[in-house]
C-alpha cells in the first residue's frame, strides 16, 4: 500500500504525540512515586508526633488521677495515700503478716513497716505476736481504724494494682520495659521512689529465684 504524503505525516505527527504522552506520563508517574513517598516519611513523622503527644498526655492524666487521689485521702482521713491503701488491704485480709501486706501492696518489707509504723502512732492499726510463734506478728486494725475505712475514698494505687493483675504477662512485661525506657531518658534510674506524697521511700525489689 504506497501512502500519501498526507498520511505520512499524520503517522509522524500521532508517532511524537505518543511519545510526549508518554514522557508526560513517565513525569507524571516519577512526580507521583516522589510524592508519595515524600507522603509516606510525613506520615511516619506525624505518627511519631502524635504517639510523643499521646505519652505526655497519658502521663498527666496517671500523674493527675494519682495527685488528686492522695491530696484527697490526705483531706478526708488525715493519713497519706499509701497509709489509706494499706488500711484498706489490712481490712479485706486481716490478720495479716508485714510480708504478705507488702506482697500485696508492691512495696519492700522494710517500708511497709515504716507505713505501719506512722498508723500505729495515729492508733489505726495493732500488731501483736501470735501464740504460736512470737516471731510471728499479725496486723489488725484498732476501732478507729475500721471506722476511718468505712469513710475513706477509693486509693488510686488500689485501682491500678487490680488493673495490673488481670493483665497478661507479656504486656504487663511490656508496659514496665516502656516504662524503664521513661526512667532512663530522664536519667531518673539512681532516684529513690518516693512514695507520692508521703515520706516513704521503696527499696529495690530483687526477683526471687526458687
Amino acid at each position: 500500500m504506497i501512502l500519501s504524503y498526507n498520511n505520512v505525516l499524520f503517522l509522524l505527527l500521532l508517532e511524537k504525540k505518543s511519545i510526549v504522552f508518554y514522557k508526560n506520563n513517565l513525569y507524571s508517574n516519577n512526580q507521583y512515586r516522589n510524592y508519595m513517598r515524600f507522603t509516606g516519611e510525613e506520615y511516619d513523622v506525624q505518627k511519631k508526633q502524635m504517639a510523643i503527644a499521646d505519652i505526655f498526655d497519658n502521663l498527666r492524666r496517671v500523674y493527675q488521677v494519682i495527685n488528686e487521689q492522695s491530696k484527697k485521702a490526705k483531706k478526708q482521713t488525715g493519713i497519706t495515700g499509701p497509709q489509706l491503701w494499706a488500711i484498706k488491704m489490712i481490712a479485706e485480709s486481716s490478720p495479716v503478716q508485714v510480708s504478705e501486706l507488702a506482697h500485696k501492696m508492691y512495696l519492700h518489707p522494710a517500708t511497709v513497716v515504716g507505713i505501719l509504723n506512722r498508723l500505729e502512732e495515729q492508733g489505726l492499726v495493732i500488731r501483736t505476736r501470735t501464740r504460736e510463734d512470737r516471731r510471728i506478728v499479725d496486723v489488725n486494725l484498732t476501732p478507729e481504724g475500721n471506722a476511718l475505712v468505712a469513710r475513706a475514698p477509693e486509693v488510686a494505687q488500689g485501682l491500678l494494682a487490680a488493673g495490673l493483675e488481670v493483665l497478661p504477662a507479656a504486656r504487663l512485661l511490656d508496659i514496665a520495659s516502656a516504662l524503664d525506657q521513661l526512667v532512663h531518658i530522664l536519667g531518673a534510674q539512681e532516684v529513690p521512689p518516693h512514695l507520692i506524697l508521703s515520706p516513704e521511700v521503696n527499696l529495690p525489689r530483687k526477683l526471687e529465684k526458687d
